[in-house]
């Protein structure tokens, strides 16, 4: 695939994260024009949002697909692009919910201490992918798991971290915080 084949595929998944962004923020405003009280609903909304990665489990076996041909990179190409927007979507509201929760003079030091806590989580989940797809290569050429064998099998290990971690990390939140209040710093 050159250049110019792989720009639009790109652009596609770009779009489809734009949308998660922008409607993701404004998704939880439905619940509470319905009665809901803003963390309800936006607990709701992230509840609903976090099973839509799941999506991403189901690329790698249908771009195995040999019958679709050449565009067979298609099906992946949106169904990564609703696990991008659902990210994005998340990412809306996980930022408003400290807003919601922190008194103003902390919001910016708890966003960046969740910003921090994102990279270095980013940071060990690359440098793992690149351990794990190092020995998924050397070690399971010969395994098939899930139509998947070799670097393929460290792929579908990644996807699926992916996919179920907006789930994790809804419970923990709900957890952490059952119901609304506004934290007080002394």
């Amino acid at each position: 695939m050159g250049t110019e084949e792989i720009a639009i595929p790109i652009g596609v998944l770009y779009t489809l994260t734009v949308f998660g962004s922008v409607f993701g923020g404004k998704f939880p405003t439905y619940f509470i024009n319905k009665g809901m009280n803003p963390y309800d609903g936006r607990m709701r909304a992230m509840l609903i949002i976090a099973f839509f990665p799941l999506v991403v489990l189901l690329a790698q076996p249908l771009g195995h697909i040999t019958a679709l041909g050449d565009s067979g990179y298609w099906i992946p190409v949106i169904l990564i692009g609703i696990g991008c927007s659902a990210h994005q979507a998340w990412s809306a509201n996980i930022f408003t919910t400290v807003g919601d929760m922190f008194p103003k003079s902390a919001v910016a030091t708890v966003t960046g201490i969740g910003g921090m806590a994102g990279g270095i989580s980013s940071f060990l989940i690359n440098k793992g992918s690149g351990v794990l797809f190092d020995y998924s290569d050397k070690t399971w050429q010969g395994i098939e798991f899930l139509g998947s064998s070799g670097k393929s099998i460290g792929y579908l290990i990644i996807f699926s971290i992916c996919a179920v971690a907006y789930l994790l990390g809804w419970t923990v939140m709900k957890t952490l915080v059952p119901k609304y209040k506004v934290i007080q710093l002394q």
